[in-house]
């Protein structure tokens, strides 16, 4: 007797650990392919920045507040406009937020970066690497208009204490 009220305990704490695990996985899948189609609408209805050798495609939203950073890359206010001028965006380099920009140490000079336009044109302004710099984070020297149409993409270095930036030069 003792031993079937065992077994019948046992069986629930099981059926129980199972339900639990299930509802889990079953809130992070869901958490997961919300993002993804929150993603995918954000680059439907708004710039983007690619870096095909890295496989980086993200929608830049304006403004570089916290709330926009965890989702996408930030349009740095007062810089350039699509194709003109300094075009500054930025980015998390982070497994806590948005891991945007986490393979951004990996581009090489005379790779090609794209901003591609949100209207119906999409049109595309290529833009070819010419530097990689490490900078301190007061350093706003790099969101100058330098008299050329670039394009300069900042994040953070992997451990959170310099920025990274990349410039490009419009093709």
């Amino acid at each position: 007797m003792e031993k079937q009220k065992k077994r019948k305990r046992m069986f629930v704490i099981g059926v129980a650990m199972i339900v639990i695990g299930a509802g889990v996985l079953g809130f992070f899948a869901y958490r997961k392919v919300s993002r993804e189609l929150y993603l995918r609408r954000l680059l439907k209805e708004n710039i983007n920045f690619e870096v095909p050798c890295l496989d980086i495609k993200v929608p830049v939203l304006e403004g570089t507040d916290s709330k926009t950073l965890q989702v996408s890359a930030g349009h740095f206010e007062g810089t350039g406009s699509l194709g003109k001028g300094n075009y500054c965006i930025c980015g998390h380099n982070s497994t806590v937020y948005a891991e945007i920009f986490n393979d951004l140490d990996q581009i090489k000079i005379g790779d090609e970066m794209y901003i591609v336009s949100a209207d119906n044109e999409h049109t595309r302004y290529k833009y070819v690497v010419t530097e990689y710099k490490t900078v301190q984070p007061g350093d706003t020297w790099v969101l100058d208009d330098f008299g050329d149409d670039r394009l300069t993409v900042i994040s953070c270095t992997d451990d959170g204490k310099n920025r990274q930036v990349v410039v490009g030069i419009r093709t």
